[in-house]
């Protein structure tokens, strides 16, 4: 299976650029704004494979590379319809279209499983109606720039120590969920926010994603809710997209004093990067990823692209920009990542080795280290986050 792709339709065209049918500036543009406009505009997720069979144990899905992972995972099925939780490979079998992947059923946490289409992801909890986490979340909103955000609320009593929690590009606020029980064994209350262009949650005026770069006014209001509530203490956790944009909260908000450290779990470092190797994936020259950022911080970033306002990629290099961070950051991330790749991580580790800790893991793919080796990741956040001379929760 190949590495999945913020723009797959784009490989159709990067052939044909390929193949010489298109050159020249005209063509590279018009390929580079279609490049963007896909990187930038929020889509449903696709599913990935098929449930062929399951009993009250063991369910058996299309064998690829995202079901024949390691670890513990969710399962959807029927859209957000049905939601699973899959455990540890018990027998692949078949080759080619005909392989099929048996594996454990942990449990369903609503719906109901059927024969047919479905997704594998990271988010092995989900939030209500399912009980399979047990952590008291209590639905609030907090008041974002552009209205009423939707989050989730664990308290923590007697502990004015706070994290805000900050999902990636495409997934849901659950994704979050997999650290709760560790940060509540830490005493720390946890705040699970949804930002702009989330279902549920207002659109940005252009409908897009700005990759952090307006989105952390998002995390800003979530700072100031948890402030409110008497916060004395702010952690930000970011995965993905969502750690490129507490990083752009810390550089640009005023509440960033507050703030002690970041938990990054496979975080978007450099966009360029990111950037450039999904144009590769796709068969497109390296121009086109360049043009494409031209053309989103440059005068034609309305009408070419669609953006209310120019997005400067640079501003989130932070490999470049390695010398401007100043608060500890542990950094979570796999070697194998075939969305957000590791190099990045790497650089700004080496760059900043007095505030950055890389825990680098080997098989966990996109987002998905906790899945993985829920103990090591577990011991590691403790680690950082817990606040000194204080005996440390067990993990869950």
């Amino acid at each position: 299976m190949q590495p999945r792709q913020f723009v797959r339709a784009a490989s159709v065209v990067g052939s044909v650029i390929g193949a010489g049918a298109l050159v020249g500036a005209a063509g590279a543009t018009g390929v580079a704004a279609y490049f963007a406009r896909k990187v930038l505009t929020p889509e449903p997720p696709s599913d990935d494979s098929v449930v062929r069979a399951y009993n009250d144990l063991t369910i058996t899905l299309d064998a690829n590379d995202e079901t024949t992972s390691p670890g513990r995972y969710g399962l959807w099925v029927g859209g957000y319809e049905t939601h699973a939780r899959i455990g540890d490979v018990l027998s692949v079998e078949g080759e080619g279209s005909r392989a099929e992947v048996t594996r454990e059923l942990l449990g369903v946490d609503y719906g109901e499983l059927a024969v047919g289409p479905c997704r594998i992801n990271g988010s092995y909890f989900v939030g209500p109606p399912a009980h399979s986490l047990d952590v008291d979340l209590t639905e609030v909103t907090y008041r974002g720039p552009l209205g009423e955000m939707p989050a989730w609320r664990v308290d923590v009593p007697d502990s004015t120590r706070w994290a805000v929690l900050v999902h990636g590009r495409g997934a849901l606020r659950s994704e979050c969920l997999r650290a709760l029980a560790t940060l509540q064994g830490c005493g720390i209350n946890a705040l699970i926010i949804n930002y702009r262009n989330d279902v549920g949650a207002p659109a940005g005026s252009d409908g897009l994603y700005n990759l952090g770069l307006t989105e952390w006014e998002d995390v800003e209001a979530a700072m100031q809710y948890v402030l409110d509530e008497g916060a004395t203490d702010v952690q930000l956790f970011g995965w993905s997209m969502g750690g490129a944009t507490v990083l752009q909260a810390v550089d640009r908000s005023p509440l960033a004093a507050h703030v002690s450290r970041l938990v990054l779990d496979a975080p978007v470092v450099n966009w360029r990067h990111v950037l450039a190797f999904h144009a590769g994936l796709n068969k497109l020259p390296p121009v086109v990823s360049r043009i494409g950022q031209d053309l989103m911080r440059g005068p034609l970033h309305r009408n070419v692209i669609g953006l209310a306002e120019p997005l400067d990629i640079a501003r989130a290099d932070w490999v470049t920009r390695a010398d401007e961070l100043t608060k500890p950051i542990l950094l979570i991330h796999s070697l194998d990542d075939d969305f957000v790749p590791f190099a990045p991580s790497a650089d700004l580790a080496a760059a900043r080795p007095d505030l950055v800790q890389l825990e680098q893991f080997e098989v966990a793919r996109h987002c998905r280290e906790w899945n993985v080796d829920s103990e090591r990741w577990e011991k590691v956040v403790r680690a950082f986050c817990a606040p000194a001379g204080v005996q440390q929760g067990a993990a869950h």
